[in-house]
């Protein structure tokens, strides 16, 4: 299967030459991450992509200053939903009414449900709970980038309150989650480029239970 292949192709690439991935590519990294599912089809966060170099400057003081934030073609900022409110809930369900063209009885019941309970919640609950579905979106752009044989590694060493008001996230209601700087790998400055990949044999990690 071409995608297994790709994803054994890949790996945390520690070194990145500088190169510019093309937007296409990068479009369809970001598409596959607005396709992925989310709890209740809410989509409760945001991508950021950054592609200024004074802004990477920035964010690699206070990523564990680390050259792939600078080295990186785009950086790729996944923020979510600080908390849930009605008017969140409310725009999402309005745009699947809108672009499926009819209302449905269940869906608004659904609605009302969400609306009953996930504004009342503690933030921080809301904002891990948004923070979950973000990392799926970002595992999928993690593939889709590995499809298009572009280099991208997760990067969860950071400070995240000093990037949030780097991009001024705070006034939009957002909290950065992750990184995921993309582009091409500079394999003669990585160390880890010629090592084996190693994951857990599949008796290991699955148990099947019939």
């Amino acid at each position: 299967m071409e995608l297994l292949d790709k994803l054994n192709w890949r790996y945390a690439t520690k070194a990145m030459n500088g190169k510019a991935v093309p937007e296409e590519k990068v479009n369809k990294i970001i598409e596959a991450a607005r396709l992925a599912p989310t709890s209740s089809g809410l989509q409760p966060f945001e991508i950021i992509v950054v592609k200024n170099k004074e802004i990477k400057e920035k964010i690699k003081a206070v990523g564990w200053n680390q050259s792939i934030l600078t080295d990186c073609s785009h950086l790729l900022v996944f923020a979510a939903w600080d908390t849930y409110t009605e008017d969140r809930i409310n725009y999402m369900f309005d745009l699947t009414n809108e672009v499926r063209g009819f209302k449905n009885e269940g869906w608004e019941n659904y609605r009302q449900m969400l609306l009953s309970a996930y504004p009342k919640r503690d933030s921080s609950v809301n904002f891990e709970h948004a923070a979950k579905q973000a990392y799926i979106a970002f595992g999928m752009s993690i593939a889709a980038a590995a499809y298009e044989e572009v280099d991208a590694t997760p990067v969860e060493g950071f400070d995240p309150a000093a990037v949030d008001e780097i991009l001024d996230l705070k006034a939009k209601g957002l909290r950065s989650t992750v990184l995921l700087p993309i582009g091409y790998r500079d394999a003669d400055n990585d160390w880890l480029s010629s090592l084996v990949k190693v994951r857990k044999s599949t008796e290991d990690l699955v148990t099947v239970i019939e």
